[in-house]
C-alpha cells in the first residue's frame, strides 16, 4: 500500500518550503474547509503563519492529510484516525491497533449487509404482492393495501378473519 512518511517537525537550519492552504487542498484532493476543520479538531497541527498572516503548511502536512483521507475511505472514523495518529506520535507501532479497528469495521459491515439483504427480501416480496393485488380492492384512502398487508405480516401474526 501507499507509504506515508511523517517526519518530525524539528526545525532545520535550511528554510523549509511552506505552502498555502489552497495548494495543500489541491495536492490532497480535500477542500480548504475540510483542512480547517481537521485543524479545529486537532487532527493536524495548526500551521505557522506567514508575515501576511496566511496559514503556512509544511510539506509533512500533505502526507498526514493523505493518510487521514485514505483512512477515512476504509470506513475509519475521525476519532479512530486520531487514535492512530496519537500512537504514531508517541512512537508506538500502530499496525496492531489499525488491524483491530479494521476488523471491527468489517464485522459492522457484515451485519449491515445481512440487514440489507433481509430488507431486500421483504421489499421484493412486497413488490411481488403489489403486482398481484387488484387496485379495485383498495378501499382505504390512507393506506396502500400493499404496505398494509406487509405491515401485518411483519409485525403481528396473521389476523383471523370472520366473515358472517
Amino acid at each position: 500500500g501507499p507509504r506515508y512518511t511523517f517526519q518530525s517537525t524539528g526545525m532545520s537550519s535550511a528554510r523549509v518550503r511552506k505552502m498555502k492552504i489552497g495548494e495543500l487542498a489541491h495536492r490532497t484532493g480535500l477542500t480548504t474547509q475540510t483542512i480547517r476543520y481537521y485543524e479545529d479538531i486537532d487532527l493536524i497541527p495548526e500551521p505557522g503563519r506567514s508575515e501576511n498572516n496566511y496559514r503556512d503548511y509544511p510539506e509533512a502536512a500533505v502526507d498526514r492529510l493523505k493518510f487521514i483521507r485514505d483512512a477515512q475511505a476504509t470506513g475509519l472514523s475521525l476519532t479512530e484516525i486520531a487514535s492512530i495518529l496519537e500512537l504514531r506520535q508517541e512512537g508506538d507501532g500502530t499496525c496492531e491497533h489499525v488491524a483491530e479497528l479494521l476488523d471491527r469495521h468489517l464485522e459492522q459491515l457484515d451485519r449491515h449487509i445481512a440487514e440489507l439483504r433481509e430488507a431486500r427480501t421483504q421489499l421484493a416480496a412486497m413488490a411481488d404482492r403489489a403486482q398481484a393485488l387488484d387496485p379495485e380492492n383498495c378501499t382505504d384512502p390512507i393506506r396502500c393495501q400493499t404496505i398494509a398487508v406487509d405491515a401485518d405480516r411483519l409485525s403481528v401474526p396473521e389476523p383471523l378473519h370472520h366473515h358472517g
